[in-house]
């Protein structure tokens, strides 16, 4: 049973949960640029949170299913069209043999994912199936998806379902992401350390799965944006010699040489996988014990609709 690439898009890949625990042995996270809107997909499906699905980044595939089968979309608004008709997130869609699945662009947002019932066919490697495309690990051959290939599902049947209005995130070109302060912010200038949080920061065309750069005034950097290797993680905030801040997204490495000036709140990280070029981005400053009780409220917020809230926001 099978779907078949007819246009990849712009950045297609099968993701899944991120790789844990190994970041000791160099084995980044990887995983759902927004796991989110990938656990809201597949709960309308009765899939496991993480079941494989496609992450569709600003200009989605064309895709023909071959059997019949039940699908989702979840994420930034793109586009779509099911046989010409136009199609909607957050509902359950139904597919037959020979249907012919378009995706436009993102109208706002970056990434949406597409869910089938019973989860795609993937490679799962080092404890998930995600896509690590530096390494060529996981999902589809390890790489994003081409034309002419075949994605494998086996059927399943659901219900409709619909994801109720107050759990259907709403995206913006506009973000505020709560933030603390990290080990090397001091070496920020009394200026500088402002700056960083009070800056309007425009994201540039420099925006992946590794990271963003972030556009604005020049930061200074005490130590002139160099230090000894240490460890990095997905919303942590480098700021190297250029003193230009750049934020570490799910595909980022495990250590880094430049100073880590900020650390994306856990609460807030997902919204990254939503950041798209040309956006504007402010860091909030919270204290780590504010961090920590907002997280709090959004899994309370959450869990009603996704049990499984604490993994999705790892």
């Amino acid at each position: 049973m099978s779907i078949a690439v007819l246009k990849p898009g712009l950045q297609t890949t099968v993701q899944s949960r991120p790789r844990r625990g190994m970041r000791h042995l160099g084995v980044p996270a990887s995983g759902a640029a927004d796991p989110l809107s990938l656990a809201l997909a597949n709960r309308l499906l009765g899939n496991d949170w993480d079941a494989p699905a496609l992450e569709l980044t600003l200009l989605g595939p064309d895709l023909r299913f071959d059997v019949a089968c039940c699908f989702a979309l979840a994420g930034a608004p793109f586009a779509a069209t099911l046989n010409g008709a136009a199609i909607v997130c957050h509902q359950v869609q139904r597919a037959v043999a020979g249907d012919l699945l378009v995706t436009g662009s993102a109208q706002v947002g970056a990434r949406a994912y597409l869910a089938i019932a019973g989860g795609i066919v993937a490679d799962e490697v080092l404890g998930s199936a995600s896509t690590y495309l530096p390494a060529g690990l996981g999902g589809y051959r390890g790489r994003a998806l081409e034309k002419g290939d075949e994605l494998s599902f086996v059927p399943r049947e659901v219900p409709d379902l619909a994801t109720p209005e107050e759990f259907r995130p709403t995206l913006l070109t506009s973000w505020a992401l709560r933030s603390c302060v990290s080990f090397e912010t001091p070496q920020l200038s009394g200026a500088g350390i402002g700056q960083l949080f009070d800056t309007n920061w425009t994201v540039s065309r420099r925006a992946d799965r590794m990271g963003m750069l972030l556009e604005g005034p020049t930061l200074e950097v005490l130590s002139g944006g160099r230090m000894p290797s240490s460890a990095v993680f997905p919303g942590t905030v480098q700021c190297p010699e250029d003193g230009a801040p750049f934020i570490l997204a799910v595909d980022a490495g495990t250590t880094g040489g430049y100073p880590r000036i900020a650390q994306l709140a856990r609460v807030d990280r997902h919204l990254l996988g939503q950041v798209r070029p040309g956006d504007h981005l402010r860091l909030l400053l919270r204290e780590p014990q504010a961090a920590v009780e907002s997280l709090h409220a959004k899994l309370a917020y959450w869990r009603p609709w996704l049990p499984d809230i604490e993994s999705i926001l790892c």
